[in-house]
């Protein structure tokens, strides 16, 4: 009887009415799938977490998740104050919307739009949290959050995606092609996490006197690995919400972003072979999140074979890229611009070059370069004035000793592991 019932009910929900409004243009199932990859979308919020953190030393994991989880709270706010209304407003001029700030009056099509928008904005914020972990005073990075997500992604985001109501965005109106986000939410997060490494410096004891990079091994791997699987299954809802319809392109969308993935996870670990390194679980996660990130653009104009060349060339482009960022002496905690910077950089031009139908057109792929050289121009320095300022006025970098005690003890007063940790945070109470 049970399995009866199920069986009624899935009838019922299946033969529920799809009507469309015409002043809204989305049925009910677009909503209802919208609706779900947005939670998709929100669900990858605990596996930058549980990735970021695991990356990081025990001492400093309670910081790390209070980034990643106030980056919600206080980001959400602020998109729908300020940010929507940049990105998505009517833009007459190609460069930022000028309405629908603190709106209100939404169909129901638009609250739905609005939701999914939000949880990308976050995502943009997030990238940052981890690249600068186990330095930086809360404060301070919650203030570089609030300007990201107020201003420098939603600008960037008006120039690429438009407007919802009036105009368009100028590179919109080029045949820009970044169809979920690889330089609109992922590089642009990248850039402006790069800015940040280079206001805040490098994690003491990260680099010898001599320059040479010192490892600093994470406290929980199964953490990070545990991470990398949600961010995966969240980026299904990443790219194939992007569609903001229940149509026949989900199944290829989603097959693209696994194929890559599972490609640039591969690559990465072939990557360490050839190169007779250690076979790094870390580097192996990073690099099938790097094919995430690159295929996000071109997945729902790619066929899945270049797909796969898509994530195979991000995997290594991962590993080449962490490297490099050690030989600048950048110290990026959990490889977060070689996975999300160039990886998106790298898989918005793979979106111009293997454009289904359109193979390798020269004019397409000027456009992407464009875009991407756009991307870093405007976000790198208005963000590293951004942290500069910050630096200035209320801090940026934790001190010495916060540092060396830990940023839990020093931020938040409390710790992730308190029977295994020698300091005495909270002295016993005195009987009366």
């Amino acid at each position: 009887m049970k399995k009866l019932h199920t069986l009624f009910l899935l009838i019922g929900l299946l033969a529920l009415p799809v009507s469309v409004h015409a002043s809204e243009g989305m049925s009910n199932l677009d909503m209802a799938w919208v609706v779900i990859a947005s939670a998709l979308v929100f669900f990858m919020q605990a596996g930058f977490a549980l990735l970021e953190s695991g990356c990081a030393r025990s001492k400093n994991s309670v910081n790390v998740i209070m980034k990643n989880y106030v980056d919600v709270c206080i980001g959400s706010m602020v998109f729908w104050l300020v940010g929507y209304g940049l990105m998505f407003g009517s833009n007459p001029t190609g460069w930022f919307g000028s309405d629908h700030f603190l709106w209100t009056d939404f169909s129901a099509a638009d609250y739905t739009f609005i939701l999914y928008q939000t949880m990308f904005a976050a995502t943009a914020a997030t990238i940052v949290s981890g690249a600068i972990a186990e330095r930086t005073q809360y404060h301070g990075y919650l203030a570089g959050a609030i300007v990201i997500m107020a201003f420098i992604y939603p600008v960037f985001g008006s120039w690429s995606w438009g407007s919802r109501y009036e105009g368009s965005g100028w590179l919109a109106d080029l045949g820009f092609i970044d169809f979920a986000g690889s330089t609109v939410v992922h590089s642009v997060g990248a850039w402006v996490a790069l800015a940040a490494l280079m206001a805040v410096k490098p994690r003491l004891g990260r680099y010898d006197a001599q320059g040479r990079p010192r490892h600093i091994p994470g406290h929980n791997l199964t953490s990070v690995a545990l991470g990398g699987f949600i961010l995966w299954l969240g980026w299904f809802g990443f790219n194939g919400g992007s569609t903001l319809a229940a149509t026949q392109d989900i199944g290829l969308i989603v097959l693209n972003t696994h194929l890559a993935a599972c490609a640039a996870g591969s690559s990465a670990l072939l990557t360490m072979l050839l190169q007779r390194r250690p076979v790094l679980m870390t580097v192996t996660v990073n690099g099938s999140i790097g094919g995430l990130v690159a295929i996000t653009a071109g997945c729902a104009t790619m066929t899945p074979s270049f797909a796969i060349l898509t994530g195979l060339t991000a995997g290594v482009v991962v590993v080449l890229g962490m490297q490099l960022m050690d030989k600048l002496r950048l110290d990026d905690v959990v490889g977060a611009v070689p996975a999300h910077g160039f990886c998106g950089a790298w898989g918005t031009l793979a979106a111009g070059l293997f454009y289904q139908g359109d193979l390798f057109n020269i004019e397409r792929c000027i456009v992407q370069l464009l875009g991407i050289g756009a991307a870093l121009c405007w976000a790198f320095p208005v963000a590293y004035l951004v942290y500069k300022v910050i630096a200035k006025t209320i801090g940026l970098r934790a001190s010495t000793m916060d540092e060396q005690r830990g940023l839990d003890y020093s931020e938040h007063y409390e710790t992730a592991y308190p029977e295994f940790d020698s300091t005495v945070i909270h002295q016993p109470v005195k009987a009366a």
